[in-house]
């Protein structure tokens, strides 16, 4: 049973790991748009209280990623094909910027990271395993961002690649390739040059690939199961952690 919501640990608990599990979950569509939030589900999965639950949601409310309506709880969002349009726009202008700000960082561990994603991403496509291949991609785009450095930016566009993932749940043609190998390979050799315009208009074109391949007046896919989802997570940072 999760602690009682008055309880002292409510005051050291973090709701970080929750909005991690969520995010995790929603990047490999364990949990599509629409799916339900249930406080007392989540607070037993994670051993916490529903008052620490509740901050991580509302802080995921922040970023769009969950809706909260009084009465009826918290769900995963469902943007509309506006949305989903304005979302993949945003990053098209705020992603080269970055990308280029990259480049002029880009050290040796960084580009072996880099292959690492792209590399995982392939084998996922190979495995016919799309999911997972949106994981990897978004990891990519996320650590381009984190290496420029600009932490305000790099932070919005970790929410955007968050909501990219409900996009992509809701909207991608399944006859299109998900994010082009080749583009981010091409990508990776920019940013290993030092080539910063290069990298940058190789982003833009990029991201805007992926929003053409957007089928936005396709039916949404079936709410995925809450305990389900983030059970799995949960189990594997506890294996973790006890070094398993």
């Amino acid at each position: 049973m999760p602690p009682d919501p008055a309880s002292p640990g409510d005051v050291t608990a973090s709701w970080e790991p929750i909005c991690d599990g969520i995010m995790h979950a929603i990047a490999r569509h364990r949990l599509g748009p629409g799916a339900k939030l249930v406080e007392e589900e989540i607070a037993e999965i994670y051993g916490v209280s529903r008052t620490v639950v509740r901050a991580a949601l509302q802080a995921l409310a922040r970023d769009g990623v969950v809706i909260l309506q009084r009465n009826k709880g918290a769900r995963i969002a469902h943007p509309t094909p506006r949305e989903a349009r304005e979302i993949f726009e945003a990053r098209a202008v705020i992603e080269p910027p970055l990308a280029a700000l990259a480049a002029e960082r880009m050290g040796p561990d960084d580009a072996a990271r880099l292959r690492a994603a792209i590399d995982a991403e392939h084998d996922a496509l190979n495995a016919d395993n799309p999911r997972e291949a949106v994981y990897h991609s978004a990891d990519f785009h996320r650590r381009i961002a984190a290496l420029s450095g600009h932490g305000v930016l790099a932070a919005i566009v970790d929410g955007l690649l968050s909501r990219s993932s409900l996009v992509i749940a809701l909207y991608w043609r399944q006859t299109a390739t998900l994010c082009d190998n080749a583009a981010h390979l091409a990508l990776l050799d920019a940013l290993v040059r030092g080539a910063g315009d290069d990298a940058s208009g190789l982003m833009k074109r990029h991201v805007e690939t992926l929003l053409a391949d957007l089928d936005l007046t396709s039916s949404p896919p079936p709410a995925s199961d809450l305990a389900s989802a983030l059970s799995l997570r949960r189990r594997r940072a506890l294996v973790r952690r006890s070094g398993g």
